[in-house]
């Protein structure tokens, strides 16, 4: 029986799929993709006679049965998920499936939004004297979150933060996060992160709401949000030259 691939296909730049996931996409008899949010380039070199399926309007049971189908026709199958298939990519629940019914698969990691919104910026998450911790999180929706994940208890931290599908409640997001971080704290909003069309609003807790509302920004978009993004931070052991590692004797 064939290996079905969970493939990432990163945020939107056509370029930004690993090598290995573009291979499996290009050679897949099936494709399975996430067609709202994955750019339609990533799968433009597929085989002439492959199938393909937008994942938009299927249900688990749909996606389950196609690759059921799939993998009794011996065929290669790919499904093509958004940005790193980990991080809000609802695969848990595939593969589970994929398990009750003997089905190898494997997973192809890809580059996230999170990552891509902070290349965007040309902004580095762990800096020394500032912060060395990324909390990934989103507000609550139509999925909730644990009680012991809200964002202001999150924010109680003051470390780098990357918000998720919630620019749309950006007021509640900024009154949370304001109950740790100061006002003046730093905060941009990425839209659509290496995209054509890519979109970047900077400001702070105390100006940012209205910024998003006036630039339309309801979706699709990543908050990064922390002094990070400032321009105060200390500079690295690693390239000291006093600093002593495997690899360099320091100088005093």
């Amino acid at each position: 029986m064939n290996t079905v691939y969970m493939v990432g296909a990163g945020p939107g730049d056509p370029e930004l799929i690993t090598v290995k996931g573009q291979r499996i996409v290009n050679e897949a008899d099936i494709i399975i993709y996430a067609g709202s949010l994955v750019n339609k380039a990533i799968i433009a070199g597929h085989k002439p006679d492959a199938e393909i399926f937008n994942s938009a309007s299927m249900t688990l049971d749909d996606v389950i049965a196609v690759i059921k189908r799939g993998t009794e026709e011996g065929k290669k199958i790919a499904r093509v998920h958004t940005g790193d298939p980990s991080i809000y990519g609802a695969i848990r629940e595939q593969m589970d499936r994929l398990d009750e019914l003997g089905i190898p698969f494997d997973v192809i990691p890809g580059v996230s939004s999170f990552v891509a919104s902070a290349a965007a910026l040309k902004k580095e998450f762990t800096l020394p004297d500032v912060s060395q911790t990324v909390i990934l999180t989103r507000l609550e929706g139509r999925t909730p979150v644990p009680e012991k994940e809200k964002l202001e208890d999150l924010a109680s931290h003051q470390a780098s933060m990357c918000i998720f599908l919630s620019v749309q409640m950006i007021d509640d997001v900024v009154k949370r996060l304001m109950k740790h971080y100061a006002p003046t704290t730093p905060i941009a909003i990425i839209q659509r992160a290496t995209w054509e069309d890519q979109k970047i609003v900077m400001g702070t807790l105390e100006t940012i709401a209205q910024k998003v509302k006036d630039e339309n920004i309801t979706k699709t978009a990543q908050i990064l949000v922390g002094d990070f993004l400032g321009d105060e931070y200390s500079l690295s052991k690693l390239y000291d030259p006093s600093f002593t590692h495997e690899y360099r004797q320091g100088v005093e």
